[in-house]
């Protein structure tokens, strides 16, 4: 069932209107904090890119997925009485504050967490197998994607064997104690990682200072958006929204139970 919720007949408009062109100003401000974010978040991810693609050769792919062979024999076991369920969550953000991992949400759902330390992008290459086998043997997982790369993996969780694997990097680590911790930095070539440690270096810190920006240009996006609210806000009748709310929950809680 779907339906479309109209808010528009909780706004107080003749008390709006004569802030109309302050509040055209303040939506144009913060819309255009995003576009420059959009820009430095895109230029970034972009860089993260380069520097995975000129690490990740088949040799690294090998030894990654021979180490993920050996995790999912002592951790994976167990009879398939079906695959199992993999829903997709994103734990991961970019947010004002910076890079932002809800850690709290692993610890909940797992005692055993294997820390992957990557600081080049590997980690997917571990994860997916991981992943592919843990279903196989009919487990359910919350698989959590990249924010900078939606197509790459960088969380896996098994609820039901308490057991996670999660991308830790500088900007945002692993802030418990491990189970297991698996530097895939070291898994690289190094004769490559030599030659072109240069290179690295100055992508690296060019793709931070494109972060920073952005996570500055998401602060300023916010407090743009405070402003808005500021103005329109003491014009909304917050009641009449929150028992409109109650009644749209209870008839969600209603078809579940149906």
């Amino acid at each position: 069932m779907e339906r479309y919720i109209d808010l528009s007949g909780f706004y107080d408009r003749p008390g709006l209107q004569p802030l109309k062109q302050a509040l055209i100003a303040a939506t144009a401000e913060y819309q255009g904090h995003y576009k420059r974010v959009y820009r430095c978040l895109g230029a970034a991810g972009e860089l993260r890119r380069d520097m995975t693609e000129l690490l990740d050769t088949d040799e690294v792919r090998q030894k990654l997925v021979k180490r993920a062979a050996g995790i999912i024999s002592r951790e994976l076991k167990g009879p398939a009485a079906g695959e199992g369920r993999a829903d997709q969550r994103f734990i991961s953000a970019v947010t004002h504050k910076g890079a932002f991992t809800l850690w709290d949400t692993v610890s909940a759902q797992a005692d055993r967490v294997y820390e992957l330390a990557d600081g080049y992008g590997l980690a997917h290459h571990l994860l997916t197998p991981i992943l592919t086998a843990g279903l196989a043997a009919g487990h359910d997982a919350v698989a959590c994607p990249d924010p900078m790369s939606p197509d790459r993996l960088a969380h896996v969780i098994f609820p039901g064997l308490s057991l996670a694997f999660v991308t830790s990097t500088q900007e945002d680590p692993w802030p418990h104690h491990a189970h297991r911790r698996l530097r895939l930095d070291a898994m690289a070539d190094s004769d490559l990682y030599r030659l072109n440690r240069p290179r690295l270096r100055f992508t690296k810190r060019v793709a931070s200072a494109l972060m920073d920006e952005g996570v500055a240009g998401l602060k300023e996006a916010k407090a743009a958006h405070d402003r808005l609210e500021a103005l329109y806000n003491p014009y909304v009748d917050f009641d009449r929204v929150e028992s409109l709310a109650d009644d749209v929950a209870a008839q969600l809680l209603a078809l579940k139970d149906e």
